[in-house]
């Protein structure tokens, strides 16, 4: 199974139909996966932690000052008890610890993107915290997770390629030029994930240009080194770019690891 990295956005990214159809003909391209394991930047928790394998859990509504309808949608997929298993397995195995949360619902990091890349909610999926921000263990972790694309699991990041809300301007539209060290980072990313060169991910904050500037902390990026580490155990950490331009400034850049 192949390996994603996508830039979910606030919910009204939603909104917009381009977006929609970029991630729902994306998923046409994946092999049906048997389920999904997504990290998201929204969820940061060390030790790991997994989220509810129980059904009927709430979705979590983890933002503010929006219209009423981003709150009434809902996106019932399975659960998966059974991958959770897999997964505390994978990560014991290399010294991690792991705990369980039952009563952590999926946030809009997960189903934002999950409502319109299997729009059925028929696939099961699982949601795992970020445990660290720091680059090396997060490739260890998506390395320890591999062994769950041959399973027929897709492992899946969720953040942004370039987030600086600073740059957020309802004023100047959603297709206004983006600013210079948001494209300025995002070459960079598209260059560096392109050719797998993981030793520049795990040191991007001093090798990036404007990578301080782009990422004012760097949650969203993180789950990108994730899925690189998943991809380059047993595959090629090299990306290919599924996705891109700009939405409000900020880079929508996503990629498939094969």
């Amino acid at each position: 199974m192949p390996v994603a990295f996508l830039s979910h956005g606030a919910p009204p990214l939603a909104d917009d139909a381009r977006w929609r159809g970029e991630l729902a003909d994306w998923a046409g391209r994946l092999p049906r996966p048997r389920a999904v394991l997504v990290v998201s930047a929204h969820w940061e928790s060390d030790p790991i932690t997994l989220g509810a394998t129980e059904a009927g859990t709430p979705l979590v509504y983890d933002f503010w000052g929006f219209p009423q309808r981003y709150y009434d949608v809902t996106y019932r997929a399975p659960t998966a008890p059974w991958l959770a298993d897999e997964v505390a397995g994978l990560l014991g195995a290399t010294g991690e610890s792991v705990r369980h949360d039952p009563r952590r619902g999926l946030d809009h990091g997960a189903y934002v993107p999950l409502v319109e890349m299997y729009p059925e909610a028929d696939v099961p999926v699982l949601q795992m915290s970020l445990p660290t921000l720091e680059p090396r263990r997060l490739l260890d972790v998506g390395r320890a997770l591999s062994p769950l694309r041959d399973q027929g699991v897709l492992v899946l990041g969720s953040g942004f390629t370039t987030h600086n809300l600073a740059w957020f301007d309802p004023r100047a539209g959603a297709d206004a030029t983006a600013p210079t060290e948001s494209a300025e980072f995002d070459h960079w990313a598209a260059e560096t994930v392109g050719a797998g060169d993981v030793d520049a991910m795990a040191d991007f904050a001093r090798r990036a240009p404007a990578a301080q500037v782009a990422h004012p902390r760097t949650e969203h990026w993180a789950p990108l080194l994730v899925a690189m580490g998943a991809g380059a155990e047993g595959g090629t950490p090299a990306g290919r770019t599924e996705v891109d331009g700009f939405w409000f400034g900020l880079s929508k850049r996503s990629w498939t690891f094969d």
